[in-house]
């Protein structure tokens, strides 16, 4: 199967349910809560971060960034194993994003940095493994999108 040359289009439909009756009367009280609908997917339910007066039971807007840089570079990274004849056994990352506000009431990213923990059958190249991570991150369209640097620091291990 070939994608080159065509486009996908992606609906969400975001619903903020943070009225508690008054709406934006003031920043200390309404609530951050929102709904995402993608249509025949789970619902998602979002908050702001804490820090900006929200929900930490579910995720923010933070935390669901650093998992689509995380999940696009595992699947990126599982297809270039799969076609390179590298036997993934088991896949593990943690995502670690620094975010910096610049004083005047906004921020950004400033580094995301991917700690993947693969491990290969013995049959397997694990050098090669290692080496996959690279191209894997030239093909992650999430990570294609973004302007923050993302770095990343793979271990592989033989099972």
């Amino acid at each position: 199967m070939t994608i080159a040359g065509k486009e996908h289009e992606y609906v969400a439909r975001l619903s903020w349910e943070g009225n508690a009756g008054e709406g934006t009367v003031s920043y200390e009280r309404y609530g951050r809560r929102y709904r995402v609908r993608m249509d025949g997917k789970p619902d998602l339910v979002g908050s702001a971060d804490p820090i900006f007066r929200g929900d930490a039971a579910v995720h923010s807007p933070e935390d669901l960034f650093l998992a689509a840089i995380s999940g696009c570079h595992m699947l990126s990274y599982l297809a270039l194993c799969a076609r390179s004849g590298v036997r993934v056994l088991s896949y593990e990352d943690e995502a670690r994003g620094t975010l910096r506000f610049d004083g005047k009431g906004g921020g950004r990213f400033m580094e995301v940095a991917l700690t993947p923990r693969v491990t290969v059958s013995a049959d397997s190249d694990a050098a090669l493994a290692l080496r996959l991570h690279e191209p894997a991150h030239e093909t992650c369209y999430i990570a294609s999108s973004c302007s923050v640097p993302i770095r990343h620091r793979p271990t592989v291990s033989v099972a």
